[in-house]
């Protein structure tokens, strides 16, 4: 039987691992309300919900002031002064993350890792709800919850961020950012509502869009922002060449100055004089190896243009097939 001591000790609390975002179906509207009605300029706003096991529920949602209309300082009295309110009439204040805006999926940047950080002393399971308007209006589903991954933010935090460091600790591009499932999630009176207003079924205008062949555009802003990545992956790359040159010739340096020094030790001990040290130089000092962050993000926003060039290729080419399909049909008549 266990001891007294032993029942009366403190149980350790295993921090659970965060597998689901549930969505309120009033969080969805109001995050696109904002994000759409702000188009092509990027906004951001606070998730309020509950963190409960390994699901975290998103209950509802402000908008932040935009950067030309406040300053940081209001900007701070604003989200409290906001949080307050909704603490005096019942609803859930709880912060659990945020809410951005993208332009075709674009999101990796610094500025998201260092939220994050920010975020993440008094909010481990923080996330981000990130919402493409653009692929929102070609028909698809722009949302996905992202969050850091444990082993960058203490990589992060500890600022070992050279390529040597992630790769003892194993961390890979992939590794930087990861997707949450999401599932949207209504109350019953909602789902009551929506079944008794919900339009007779039939094609509706949204279904026609969704049938248009017109896919050049969308393909041609992808492409280009494609492009700058690789323009920015090049740069990096660049730069680490430069790193690797930088330390070759140092290292020539440091060997030539060794040769001559030990050429001058042996002339001085010749001449009964004491020798000089051998070590390395104090001029010669170690050259830093660049970051590697910079790259894993440009490779990662490249994966992402990737994915959407490759699911817009595909979504056109069954279109394609379906016009065709029909054509061929329509002829036999």
């Amino acid at each position: 039987m266990a001891s007294m001591a032993d029942m009366l000790k403190p149980k350790e609390v295993k921090e659970t691992v965060l597998k689901t975002v549930q969505l309120d179906g009033q969080a969805v509207l109001k995050i696109q309300q904002h994000c759409d009605s702000a188009l092509p300029h990027i906004v951001t706003g606070q998730l309020l919900g509950l963190d409960v096991g390994q699901t975290m529920e998103v209950t509802d949602c402000f908008p932040f002031p935009s950067a030309e209309d406040d300053a940081d300082a209001a900007a701070g009295s604003y989200q409290l002064d906001m949080m307050r309110c909704l603490r005096e009439v019942n609803v859930d204040n709880n912060t659990v993350g945020w809410y951005q805006s993208s332009v075709l999926g674009s999101y990796q940047t610094q500025e998201m890792i260092e939220t994050f950080i920010s975020y993440h002393d008094s909010i481990k399971k923080c996330v981000c709800i990130v919402y493409d308007p653009q692929r929102a209006a070609r028909g698809a589903v722009a949302l996905r919850a992202v969050r850091l991954k444990d082993a960058f933010i203490q990589l992060y935090k500890d600022q070992k961020l050279a390529g040597k460091d992630l790769r003892e600790a194993g961390v890979g591009w992939r590794d930087v950012f990861v997707e949450v499932p999401i599932k949207i999630h209504n109350s019953s009176l909602a789902q009551a509502l929506i079944a008794d207003i919900a339009p007779p079924s039939g094609a509706t205008a949204g279904d026609l869009e969704r049938l248009s062949l017109s896919n050049a555009p969308y393909m041609a802003k992808t492409m280009s922002s494609l492009i700058e990545c690789m323009d920015d992956l090049l740069a990096e790359q660049g730069k680490v060449s430069m790193y690797h040159r930088n330390s070759a010739r140092q290292q020539q340096q440091i060997a030539a100055w060794l040769q001559k020094r030990r050429q001058e030790n042996i002339a001085r001990r010749a001449a009964g004089e004491e020798a000089l040290p051998e070590e390395d130089p104090v001029l010669f000092k170690p050259i830093p190896e660049p970051s590697a962050l910079d790259t894993y993000l440009a490779t990662s926003q490249i994966a992402g243009y990737c994915d959407l060039l490759s699911g817009a290729a595909e979504k056109g080419m069954a279109k394609l097939y379906l016009v065709q399909g029909l054509q061929k049909a329509a002829a036999r008549v």
